[in-house]
């Protein structure tokens, strides 16, 4: 199998709404001490802190968190390599946004600039009573709480549009050629659809009928804060968690399925935190004792790697085992450049098994001798789960 290379960006088309960054992150956002840092400790296992006061978290955090999948495990099991490499998902914890945060209160510009470099978040809302666990707003209502923080993001998004058209606007008489005037026309009529979009309420991802090819290009440039996909993720109290009920999980569906919907995980901080350092031998009998169901950190990773449309293919072998990270519709020299940069240019063909179709017949060979060992070419789309072997040419100069 080909050697780990230096990583290097391969092109991306018009049709994902959202900027392609050569690692792409998650951001996990909220409202102070909501349980952000406690749930990003869960995930990583680092120490960062993760204090009773706000804006605890001032620079965002990083960690790389492995994505739970059973074809990587049974990979490794059948090859017994002498190196795996686990696919993974970037997560940023990002501190506490409070209300008037797009004028700069708290924290605000800074945390806002932190959130507009993540391609994904995770709204982390607080469910549970605690009265040792202060709250910015002196109360708990994660609906009003997601409220504010929407709010927030997309005041910040249209204050960006009204400075761009601004810009565009005053460039657009200046215009060096007849072709350059036209696409700025085009421009400013998306700008203005835009700003008419966020000045009625509306998150730009819940307006995805709205926007034509040439939309969608300009939106992939702007990397506005409310074009991101997010998934939802309700801190809950043990006791709550258990039961299965909370006062606020309605309400929080309601709110939820009329802001355009989305995928919303009660999980449990405190729980988390407690088996986060336990053997994994014990954490089933421990959370079987309370009634408790099995930690939902897998789902959350994975559910948040689907969200920001990543997929990955492996390449497996003896030597080594690895999960590739690849945005949803890369053709497949442009995953091979996710290798290195001239299993791209000098792409000749990728040889492809099914993951499902290789576990089900065991050995490479008896995938072969079944006819089910493809060679696909320069338009092949690489699919979730495919096992690859690129062939290339180093000296190629081709694009």
């Amino acid at each position: 199998m080909p050697p780990k290379k230096v990583v290097e960006e391969p092109k991306l088309g018009p049709w994902a709404l959202g900027r392609f960054s050569k690692n792409l992150k998650v951001g996990v956002v909220g409202m102070p001490n909501v349980g952000k840092s406690t749930l990003y400790n869960t995930l990583s296992k680092c120490a960062i802190p993760a204090e009773n006061f706000p804006f605890c978290t001032i620079e965002p955090n990083s960690t790389r968190v492995n994505v739970p999948d059973e074809r990587f495990d049974w990979l490794v099991q059948k090859y017994s390599p002498k190196s795996i490499v686990h696919p993974y998902l970037e997560i940023v914890d990002i501190a506490g946004l409070v209300k008037g945060a797009a004028d700069g209160a708290g924290l605000g510009n800074a945390f806002l600039s932190h959130i507009k470099e993540v391609d994904g978040i995770m709204h982390v809302m607080r469910s549970f009573d605690d009265p040792d666990v202060i709250h910015v707003e002196d109360r708990v209502d994660p609906v009003a709480d997601i409220e504010i923080i929407t709010n927030e993001l997309r005041v910040k998004d249209l204050e960006f549009m009204n400075n761009k058209l601004a810009s565009v606007k005053k460039d657009a008489p200046r215009a060096s050629t007849p072709i350059l005037k036209k696409e700025m026309a085009i421009e400013i009529t998306c700008l203005e659809k835009v700003i008419a979009t966020l000045e009625a309420g509306t998150e730009i991802r819940n307006a995805m009928d709205k926007w034509s090819t040439s939309d969608v290009a300009y939106l992939n440039t702007y990397r506005l804060l409310t074009a991101k996909p997010v998934i939802y993720l309700i801190n809950l109290s043990e006791k709550d968690y258990i039961r299965k009920k909370n006062k606020w999980l309605v309400k929080i569906h309601q709110w939820v399925q009329e802001h355009g919907g989305g995928t919303i995980i009660p999980f449990c901080g405190t729980l988390e935190a407690e088996i986060q350092d336990m053997p994994d031998d014990e954490i089933p009998k421990y959370l079987g004792d309370k009634g408790a169901a099995p930690s939902v950190l897998p789902k959350i990773v994975k559910t948040a790697f689907a969200a920001v449309h990543l997929v990955y293919f492996f390449t497996a072998g003896a030597d080594e085992v690895k999960g590739w990270c690849i945005r949803k519709g890369f053709t497949a020299p442009q995953a091979a450049g996710t290798i290195h940069g001239d299993f791209e240019r000098g792409f000749i063909c990728a040889e492809v098994m099914a993951f499902d179709v290789l576990k089900e017949l065991g050995e490479e060979n008896a995938v072969k001798a079944a006819g089910k060992y493809r060679q696909e070419g320069k338009q092949y789309v690489v699919e979730d789960g495919d096992v690859i072997f690129f062939k290339f040419n180093v000296t190629s100069k081709g694009k």
